[in-house]
């Protein structure tokens, strides 16, 4: 029996087993718990300490300090912040002598062995406590090399977003590296002292770069000129600038007036202003409408120079400007793009958006051939950032919202919420679930060329950089779901992105299986049950989008080859993994991967014709492994977490997706209804009396898993987390179904009491 609640803490005791009255306490939550917060749009310098492609930061100093001497010292220094508690693994590459301090004390120091093999990585666990963490990694010049590679391990997953410190850069993203010293100012080397991020720069007693401030020459400058260089003789281009009213009435009365160096239009909340043909002064009045006070301005360059000055005064004075959008780390009220051909007219309502690339004025292919918004700061970017909440070691996110991530267990929840939505006809929840999944699209393009940019993206990490089904088969089956509600372009477009790296890019073994490479990775040369997940339910749903039949015989074969690795014949059940390194599967059934197989076969039956050559050989599998599962289901109506050892903790994951395929059989007809609608039942009466609080928590989901060859890693080592995101989308899915069933059957779901909801 599970003891995760006593009895009067579950849902169930309240609220009765009908999943109409459960359905909207585990969504609203989830959804309370997950408030739909943006993208961190952050100041970013482009000649700052960039990542590779495998996520690492390269701190090479050499190039970056070629006056440093032999011996010399140099620091490179950031803050990271963790709304809980966190724990990551990172690694680190020395390419001479390295100390790292976390919070002032010494976490790693390198040796000789670590300094003189630059491929050499040292995996240095860190704690990260709640609120500010310091970083400050202390780097010596030797003749070997000079400074490290240092970064989160699966960095696309256990995401290190670094800030830089000191109060003038406050809120900008990226780390800071100093001039070099002679003498060690800072660490154990240097009398316990460290730099105090909350305090100038001046206040380190060093230099710190990439530089702050533009340089006397360059302010001097117009600002497109100072910030984007002046054009070639003969060569005119153009660029945008956006800003914003902040403080003026509708109707107000107002001047514009200012200088311009080549023409120039402003636009006030989409319609034209002020238009200027040649540079000159000007002053014009202008009634301000009802509209939020947006103002764009496109100038371009001409002999007289580049750019622009604007000031605004009313009735009551001055007017000051703000940002038109939250971007923090910003140096006044502009966001400029550029440079942009001259004779691109920019329509206001696209253009005043941070959505969206620009075309650079040279043109060219691919990334170098687009352009963002900028600060008015020495190469200041812009870049969205995701900081919600940050997986930990055990995959675990603490208590930030899980809003904007892109990854598996969100694509399961997504799909939960939207087929929670369909069953309770609430559209809210619906447009919540839509809303998550437009963030992540609408920053695709921009996604895709922030990592051919700066190397590694700041945002969409995981469809950006997909390697593997768990990158986008989750994810992107959830957003197909949706395109049948909401047929967004997006939606299909980066649909058949993944379907391209499914069909034509991820491995195989020599008879077609999926596989997982991974090299260098515990996880080199291995197939996982939870793989039929990340592909099988995205390949039907992309057959049906795209009218692609080839993707539906896809998922079919994939099971059929899945079994002859995975399928334990005796007790019927999958092993978890098969090690292709040892030539063997583990023989371990864990709950969630066999979990995962059902659920997703459930679903492929439902797509297959039946006509379809695999269908009879996939039905059978099908009811084989159902008829394994069920025998092996608790007296709470829970099956364990290794549903063979009856030691084994009992996991509410597993039985939630187990409730799922079992009452999807009953209702499509593939299962008896007697012996597995009463499994469903008891299945999804088990939940709602051991595992779900009357909160709507989740209780009894394992976190995120590894693999082993013994059950003590699955029991002891995997343990069980509140609101796990591995377990609330499938527990509104398992309400879902349970609820479906149970309708076709025309039986009414009853409280442990014996009465009936609707008699409560």
């Amino acid at each position: 029996m599970a003891d995760y609640l006593e009895p009067r803490e579950s849902i169930g005791y309240w609220l009765g087993e009908d999943p109409e009255n459960i359905l909207p306490v585990l969504a609203g939550r989830y959804i309370g718990a997950n408030p739909p917060l943006p993208f961190a749009f952050r100041g970013f310098r482009r000649n700052g300490i960039l990542q590779t492609g495998d996520g690492m930061f390269d701190m090479d100093l050499t190039a970056r300090l070629p006056e440093a001497g032999q011996g010399d010292y140099a620091y490179v220094f950031g803050l990271v912040w963790s709304d809980d508690e966190r724990s990551l693994d990172t690694g680190i590459m020395p390419l001479g002598p390295i100390r790292l301090y976390v919070n002032e004390r010494l976490l790693y120091r390198s040796s000789a062995v670590d300094e003189l093999d630059p491929q050499a990585k040292a995996v240095v666990p860190l704690t990260l406590g709640r609120g500010w963490n310091t970083l400050l990694i202390e780097a010596r010049r030797t003749e070997a090399g000079f400074g490290c590679r240092f970064g989160a391990e699966e960095a696309k997953v256990r995401i290190l977003q670094v800030l830089a410190p000191f109060a003038e850069r406050k809120e900008e993203a990226g780390w800071l590296y100093s001039e070099p010293t002679a003498v060690p100012l800072f660490g154990e080397q240097g009398n316990g002292a460290f730099p105090d991020y909350r305090r100038s720069e001046k206040s380190s007693g060093l230099r710190w770069l990439p530089t702050g401030e533009w340089s006397a020459d360059r302010m001097a400058r117009p600002n497109c000129a100072r910030l984007f260089e002046s054009p070639d003789a003969g060569k005119p281009v153009s660029a945008l600038a956006w800003s914003r009213i902040d403080g003026a009435l509708p109707g107000e009365r107002t001047v514009w007036e200012g200088r311009v160096w080549g023409a120039t239009t402003f636009w006030l909340d989409g319609t034209p202003v002020v238009r200027l043909e040649k540079a000159g002064t000007f002053r014009e009045e202008v009634t301000l409408g009802e509209g939020g006070g947006q103002v764009l301005v496109q100038t371009a360059s001409s002999e007289a120079g580049w750019g622009f000055e604007l000031e605004l005064s009313g009735t009551r004075g001055p007017i000051p400007l703000t940002l038109p959008a939250g971007v923090l780390g910003s140096r006044g009220p502009w966001l400029y793009a550029g440079p942009l051909a001259p004779d691109v007219t920019a329509a206001p309502a696209k253009a005043a958006s941070l959505r969206r690339l620009f075309e650079h004025a040279d043109g060219g292919e691919g990334a170098h051939g687009k352009v963002y918004w900028s600060l008015d700061a020495p190469g200041c970017a812009v870049r969205p950032f995701y900081e919600n909440a940050m997986l930990s070691n055990k995959w675990t996110t603490g208590s930030a919202t899980n809003f904007g991530r892109w990854d598996y267990p969100l694509g399961v929840t997504m799909y939960g919420l939207l087929r929670a939505a369909e069953t309770l006809e609430r559209k809210d929840i619906a447009d919540y679930a839509y809303r998550h999944i437009t963030v992540c699209t609408d920053f695709y393009d921009y996604a895709l060329w922030d990592k051919e940019i700066y190397g590694f993206p700041s945002v969409n990490h995981q469809l950006v950089l997909i390697r593997m089904l768990d990158n986008c088969g989750s994810f992107g089956s959830a957003m197909l779901e949706a395109y049948k509600r909401c047929p967004e372009p997006d939606f299909l477009r980066i649909a058949r992105a993944i379907a391209d790296f499914i069909k034509n890019r991820l491995e195989r073994r020599d008879d077609g299986a999926f596989y997982r490479l991974c090299p260098g990775e515990y996880a080199a040369n291995t197939m996982w049950a939870d793989d039929l997940y990340m592909s099988g339910p995205f390949l039907v749903r992309y057959a049906r989008a795209a009218d692609d039949p080839a993707c539906l015989d896809e998922a079919a074969r994939q099971f059929l080859l899945f079994r002859r690795y995975l399928f334990m014949p005796e007790p019927r059940v999958m092993s978890h993994v098969f090690d292709f390194k040892v030539g063997k599967a583990t023989k371990i059934p864990w709950g969630r991967g066999n979990g995962w197989t059902v659920f997703s076969l459930s679903e492929i039956l439902e797509a297959l014709p039946p006509e379809h050559k695999d269908r009879a050989e996939l039905l059978d599998f099908f009811g084989e492994l159902c008829g394994g599962i069920a025998a092996l289901q608790g007296e709470s109506g829970l099956w364990r977490q290794v549903l063979t050892e009856e030691d084994a903790y009992e996991e509410a994951s597993c039985t939630a997706m187990f409730a799922y395929a079992f009452a999807r059989g009953v209702r499509f007809g593939w299962l008896p209804k007697d012996g597995y609608g009463a499994a469903a039942i008891r299945a999804w009466r088990g939940l709602v009396r051991e595992a779900i609080d009357r909160q709507g928590n989740v209780h009894g989901v394992c976190s995120g898993s590894r693999y082993s060859f013994t059950p003590d890693y699955y029991k002891y080592d995997l343990r069980t987390v509140i609101n796990d995101n591995h377990g609330i989308g499938i527990m509104m899915l398992a309400g879902v179904e349970v609820g479906k069933m149970k309708e076709g059957l025309g039986l009414l779901l009853r409280d442990e009491r014996g009465a009936s909801a609707d008699e409560k």
